[in-house]
C-alpha cells in the first residue's frame, strides 16, 4: 500500500508519495498510478525525498514511466505539500531549495492574509546549445541556424513548415510560434511526431504559442512521454525564453495554457521564475496489484 497526495496546478496534475525509498523501480508505480482508466489518474508521480544538497529532494516519472529531468509545475505542487504539511514548522521558513535531476532549485512561499496565496519556483538559467537540448543534425545540414543566441530549426510535417526554437530548461523543448489561435493548431497529430524525430536522441517537448500582445502568450503543450496536458510549468518558461530572445514579449509574461495561466519572469540573463498558485486535490491509499 502506498500513501498518496494528488495535486495540480494550473489543471496538470500529479500524485506525490513521500518516501525514503530511493532504491526501488518506480517506473512500473508511475504507469499504473498516473493511468486514468485503471489508475488514479495523472500527468505525473512525483517522489518527495530526503536530500544531502538541499532541503528536499524530488524525481518525477511520466505516464510512460520515463523520468521527467525538470518539472516546474510538478516542483510547485510538491512545495505546496511541504508547506501544506507543516514540513517547515521547524524553521519557520518561506523560502526552500529542492533538489531536481537538473540541479537544486529554489522556491519561495507567498501569503496572502495567512493562507498560501502563491509559489514562486527557479526554473535555473536556460541553455540554448545543440548538447544542451540534445539535437543532432547531419553533417552538412544548413537548415540550423543561430537566431539570436538561440538555435532554430525548420522542418516539414505533413506538408506543414514548422519553425522550432530550441530551449533547455534542464529538460528539452521545441517552441514554435504560429500566427493563428493555438486552438487551430493540430497538437494530437504533430505533437507525436515532434517528440519523436531522431535529431532529437532524447526526445522532446514541443509547444506551439501564439503573442497575444507584449504581456501575453498563449499556448499548449505536447509533454514528452505524456501527451498533451493542460499546462507544463518548464514549456511556460521555454515559451517565455524563445519568445524574449526573438523581441516578442517583455521581462514578465502571463503564458496562458488550456488550464490556466503561469507567469513567467526572465531577465535575459539569469534564472527563469516560474509562479502559480498550486492545489491539494484528495488524498488517498494505492493498493499495489489491487490487494
Amino acid at each position: 500500500m502506498i500513501k498518496f497526495t494528488k495535486l495540480q496546478a494550473a489543471g496538470n496534475d500529479f500524485i506525490l508519495v513521500e518516501t525514503s525509498d530511493i532504491q526501488r523501480n518506480w517506473s512500473p508505480v508511475a504507469m499504473a498510478v498516473c493511468d486514468r482508466h485503471s489508475g488514479v489518474g495523472a500527468d505525473g508521480l512525483l517522489l518527495l525525498l530526503p536530500s544531502d544538497r538541499a532541503d528536499f529532494g524530488m524525481r518525477m516519472f511520466n505516464p510512460d514511466g520515463s523520468e521527467a529531468e525538470a518539472c516546474g509545475n510538478g516542483l510547485m505542487c510538491l512545495v505546496k505539500y511541504v508547506a501544506s504539511r507543516g514540513l517547515l514548522a521547524d524553521t519557520g521558513a518561506e523560502q526552500i531549495s529542492v533538489e531536481t535531476m537538473a540541479g537544486v532549485r529554489k522556491a519561495r512561499i507567498y501569503r496572502a492574509k495567512g493562507k498560501l496565496a502563491k509559489i514562486q519556483v527557479s526554473m535555473g538559467t536556460p541553455k540554448l546549445g545543440a548538447k544542451d537540448i540534445p539535437v543532432v543534425i547531419e553533417e552538412g545540414d544548413r537548415g540550423l541556424v543561430d537566431i539570436k543566441s538561440m538555435l532554430s530549426y525548420s522542418i516539414t510535417i505533413d506538408d506543414r513548415e514548422l519553425l522550432l526554437n530550441f530551449v533547455s530548461i534542464g529538460n528539452p523543448h521545441a517552441v514554435y510560434f504560429c500566427q493563428h489561435p493555438v486552438s487551430d493548431f493540430p497538437l494530437s497529430q504533430i505533437g507525436p511526431k515532434v517528440e519523436r524525430l531522431s535529431m532529437f536522441p532524447n526526445r522532446i517537448n514541443f509547444e506551439v504559442a501564439n503573442i497575444v500582445n507584449r504581456r501575453r502568450i498563449e499556448a499548449r503543450v505536447w509533454e514528452r512521454g505524456v501527451g498533451e496536458t493542460l499546462a507544463c510549468g518548464s514549456g511556460a518558461c521555454a515559451v517565455a525564453v524563445a519568445a524574449q530572445l526573438r523581441g516578442y514579449i517583455d521581462n514578465k509574461v502571463d503564458v496562458k495554457l488550456p488550464g490556466g495561466i503561469l507567469e513567467v519572469e526572465w531577465d535575459r540573463a539569469g534564472e527563469i521564475f516560474l509562479s502559480a498558485p498550486a492545489e491539494i486535490v484528495f488524498t488517498g491509499e494505492w493498493l499495489e496489484g489491487g490487494r
